[in-house]
C-alpha cells in the first residue's frame, strides 16, 4: 500500500485488489503502537473499549516489528522504542472512525493502523485493470 499526498486538499492510497475486503477486522489484525510503560494496563484498557470489548483479542506482537507476524520470543520494538499490540477481530469492525477515536484517547497509545478520513481517493490495481474509489 502506498500513500500519496497530491496537494493540500487531495491525497490517495494506492493498493492492489487483495486489500479490498467487505469490512475491517477478520483476516488481518489492526496494529496499535503503545508505550512500554504499563503496557499490560494499556492492553487491558484497549480490550475494554466499547468498540472492541468482546469482539477481539489484543495480542502483544513478538519478534520483528516490521512483518506483521508473531515470529519470535522477544517483544517486537518499533523504531521509536514502543510496542505493537495486534487487535485480532472475530467480527467486522462496525464503526472504524469511532474505534480510531477511542484508541487515540487511551493513555499509552501512540497511534493505530486505522486510516479514517485521510484520503480523498483509493486507486486499486486489479486483474481487470485500474479503478478509483472516492468517498
Amino acid at each position: 500500500m502506498a500513500y500519496v499526498k497530491m496537494s493540500f486538499t487531495h491525497s490517495c492510497f494506492i493498493v492492489d485488489e487483495s486489500k479490498i475486503v467487505p469490512g475491517l477486522g477478520p483476516g488481518f489484525p489492526i496494529p496499535v503502537e503503545i508505550t512500554p510503560f504499563c503496557h499490560e494496563h494499556t492492553m487491558r484498557t484497549i480490550g475494554a473499549l466499547p468498540t472492541i470489548a468482546g469482539k477481539c483479542t489484543p495480542v502483544l506482537r513478538m519478534g520483528s516489528s516490521s512483518n506483521n507476524l508473531n515470529d519470535g520470543d522477544e517483544i517486537a520494538i518499533t523504531d521509536n522504542g514502543n510496542y505493537i499490540v495486534d487487535l485480532v477481530f472475530d467480527v467486522i469492525i462496525a464503526d472504524p472512525p469511532t474505534m480510531a477515536t477511542e484508541l487515540k484517547n487511551v493513555c499509552g497509545v501512540v497511534d493505530h493502523g486505522l486510516f479514517c478520513g485521510l484520503t480523498t481517493a483509493v486507486i486499486i490495481a486489479g486483474t481487470d485493470g485500474i479503478s478509483v474509489k472516492e468517498p
